[in-house]
């Protein structure tokens, strides 16, 4: 793998995607001929009666569209019957899904063709990004933390996704090639303690902040929680600089002794840092002032991470901000091969050499449609929305990712889609039927009440609340800062009114589906929903603010109940 990444021509990467992309018809069958070929033999396969045909026509007519649950029972023997019984080289790994949602975790298998179309993606990816914010020889602050919570099952590493990308042999080469080298020592990436990883690659930032050319993580709450605790850390941080000693809170061994060999007193630097940190207004500007030669910020910034765009654009002032790659723990599936765009507006083009892509209609999904009818990769429409069907590499076929997309225009012949959101994030009661984005309109219409009195929006979520008849909608606030009771309850009619959906308005109005409640939280609850949730194995680099809590996630939901200060019932419908 070093040998080939080292040789990656950029220009070439590009030149390949624009030939690939303008036969992207030709390349999905292809795409579908080669995974079919590989597994004709596989048990799945062969109880559906495919007989080894690899043409579309054939592959639709006798594989089902399926969910993971359909799969589930052959997953399970996955990890302890070596069989060919998704695919025919053995799955050596399974990918679980952080299940913050509804708290159920999926094993998705995993095995090294999904690493090799990480590897397009991210190359195509950089090349669009580097051509037009290049980088020279410098580091990344990576804010990369590698799962602790792998075990081997029969066979079968137990791990996560990100856990399966940054543990393979090929994952530190790759980033050699990508020009972003991390400015931390493998030691802090696997450490087992993501507490003490974390206070590290800030301190590693710190030590090589003239080298940063790019601060990144898998998502963009990532980046923030990492400032958001150096807003709390910096002093300590400056203080080890100035002294050569690392902090005694941290106690890992081996972090201890990657630290030791980096660390020597510089009172010089440590001044420096504690002038620019005292001198900024309210931690304006701060990645330029710590890393004068950053030429932007990554992550992903769209979807449920949009709410954090703001509060980043506040750390990097005048410092571009953009959102990478799109995919899930099921594999890869499209590049941003426009980094100029801002997240807000941002959109992403489909390989169409990595995975087999079918698009259900939304419009056959709202109206019930018993037969299903997807379209290929080529034939969806601008400006209609659909839910993506995924064949891969190991062992998916036809599966349903539950990723809602708009497809915004064609890069050549492969769509340029903007994602959405989750299809299963409804929040509804009996007719109404509203989504993450619905929330997310209702959440930021309401939250300008809280921009006028200067106060800020840390996080948020939702639930349905079946506790006494009719239900009811929940809103969890978390906010910087304290404000009247006068301006809560506004904030509360504001996200009731701003549900504009037919069947809720309807049914708020004939008192179908009761007042929505606003609780605000104390200050620090989500983080503790962060760290409960890596204490049940779920890495930092893979969590995600869910924004509606399903009824089986109690653990989460009795976190946010225990810290509710004050609550607030919509009267905007009385």
């Amino acid at each position: 793998m070093r040998e080939e990444v080292e040789k990656y021509d950029f220009e070439k990467v590009i030149e390949e995607f624009e030939r690939i992309t303008k036969d992207a018809g030709n390349v999905q069958k292809e795409t579908l001929r080669r995974i079919l070929e590989e597994n004709a033999s596989v048990e799945y396969l062969q109880d559906l009666g495919l007989n080894g045909r690899t043409d579309p026509e054939s592959f639709k007519a006798c594989v089902p569209l399926v969910t993971y649950k359909d799969l589930e029972p052959y997953i399970n023997r996955l990890v302890d019957d070596v069989s060919p019984i998704l695919t025919r080289k053995p799955i050596t790994a399974v990918s679980l899904s952080s299940g913050t949602s509804q708290g159920n975790r999926k094993f998705i298998p995993w095995n090294d063709e999904l690493f090799k179309n990480i590897v397009q993606l991210y190359r195509t990816s950089f090349a669009y990004r580097n051509r037009d914010f290049p980088i020279q020889d410098g580091k990344a602050l990576n804010f990369v933390f590698r799962s602790n919570a792998s075990q081997k099952k029969g066979g079968v590493m137990l791990g996560t996704a990100t856990a399966n990308v940054f543990g393979n042999p090929g994952y530190k080469n790759l980033m050699q090639a990508l020009k972003a080298p991390s400015v931390s020592p493998h030691e802090i990436i696997f450490s087992p303690d993501f507490h003490q990883s974390l206070y590290c690659h800030l301190l590693c930032g710190l030590l090589f902040r003239e080298e940063v050319q790019s601060i990144s993580a898998t998502f963009a709450h990532n980046i923030l929680y990492a400032f958001r605790t150096f807003e709390q850390d910096w002093e300590e941080l400056v203080n080890d600089i100035k002294d050569g000693v690392l902090s005694s809170r941290i106690t890992v061994p081996s972090i201890r002794t990657a630290m030791s060999k980096l660390l020597k007193p510089n009172p010089e630097l440590a001044n420096l840092i504690h002038k620019k940190c005292k001198g900024l207004s309210n931690w304006y500007g701060l990645f330029p002032e710590l890393f004068p030669n950053v030429k932007y910020v990554q992550g992903i910034m769209t979807g449920a991470m949009l709410p954090y765009v703001t509060k980043l654009r506040h750390y990097a002032g005048e410092v571009p901000l953009l959102t990478s790659e799109y995919g899930a723990s099921e594999g890869g599936i499209a590049s941003n091969v426009n980094p100029k765009v801002p997240p807000e507006f941002a959109t992403y083009c489909i390989l169409p050499q990595i995975a087999y892509f079918e698009f259900i209609p939304l419009a056959q999904l709202d109206a019930n449609q018993v037969e299903l009818k997807p379209v290929g990769l080529t034939d969806v429409k601008i400006g209609e929305e659909y839910e993506i069907l995924f064949t891969n590499p190991a062992g998916l076929y036809r599966y349903r990712l539950g990723d809602v997309v708009k497809v915004m225009g064609f890069h050549n012949s492969t769509p340029e889609i903007k994602f959405m959101r989750r299809s299963n994030l409804l929040l509804t009661i009996n007719i109404d039927k509203n989504t993450e984005n619905d929330l997310q309109l209702s959440v930021e219409n309401a939250s300008k009440f809280l921009a006028e009195e200067k106060i800020e929006m840390i996080d948020y979520t939702s639930y349905i609340d079946l506790s006494k008849e009719p239900g009811h909608y929940v809103i969890f606030w978390e906010i910087n800062g304290e404000t009247s009771d006068e301006v809560l309850s506004e904030c509360c009619n504001c996200l009731d009114k701003s549900f504009i959906d037919p069947g809720y308005v309807t049914s708020r109005k004939v008192q179908g589906i009761d007042a929505l409640e606003l609780r605000v939280v104390e200050k620090g609850t989500f983080q503790k929903i962060l760290e409960s949730q890596v204490e049940r194995g779920v890495p930092v680099s893979q969590f995600k603010t869910p924004r509606c809590v399903g009824p089986t996630n109690t653990s989460m939901l009795q976190v946010l109940l225990d810290n509710v200060v004050k609550s607030y019932v919509s009267t905007a419908y009385n």
